[in-house]
């Protein structure tokens, strides 16, 4: 095991994890969340904290290859166990196919979701190589993008997935109606939110 680090405060609790395949000793404060652990302590930034509540997943990391909110999942419970974050997909400098995939498709704008999106991609191409466009949609659902309107993100899941979607042909990708979002462009069973201001 490799970094020993300390926490602040008197109840601490030593883990052992490995994080993008680089095995790590920490000592933590059970209250500390994973994402708090990863970015303040392991300088892995990038997921990214938004709500706090597992609502938006721009905080998605892998725990034993299964995507989880980092800002609700105790560091304490990822003791003895495999984390991943995106600053692990690339290897020996050279992006992953997900990765090449989102530039190729231009599935980011701002890029603050970018991250979650493609962890929940890889947990959804880990488990289904080769899958179908309502597939992406039903993995992505736990991740919200405010910018792109999904239609790119979900072209480059499918171009990762051998799918082979070139940026030329973005605009044949069949788009998601408003009746079909009907309030959620990744879940069209839910009903529009009213703003209450």
């Amino acid at each position: 095991m490799t970094d020993v680090l300390q926490a602040p405060g008197l109840d601490r609790v030593a883990i052992e994890l490995v994080v993008n395949g680089v095995p790590r000793r920490l000592v933590v404060e059970p209250r500390e969340t994973l994402a708090e652990v990863l970015r303040d302590r392991l300088d892995l930034r990038g997921a990214k904290v938004s709500c706090d509540a597992q609502v938006c997943g721009a905080c998605t990391v892998l725990v034993d290859a299964l995507p989880v909110s980092g800002c609700t999942f105790l560091a304490v419970d990822a003791d003895g166990r495999r984390v991943g974050t995106v600053e692990g997909l690339a290897t020996d400098g050279e992006l992953s196919p997900l990765q090449q995939a989102f530039i190729d498709q231009a599935a980011f704008q701002c890029g603050f979701c970018t991250p979650g999106m493609l962890m929940a991609a890889t947990a959804l191409l880990e488990e289904q190589p080769h899958p179908s466009r309502d597939d992406v949609v039903h993995g992505l659902e736990g991740n919200i993008c405010r910018c792109t309107g999904y239609e790119p993100i979900i072209a480059a899941v499918l171009q990762a997935a051998g799918g082979d979607m070139p940026s030329s042909r973005r605009e044949e990708v069949p788009a998601v109606t408003s009746a079909e979002a009907g309030g959620d462009p990744l879940d069209p069973g839910t009903e529009p939110v009213e703003s209450q201001q």
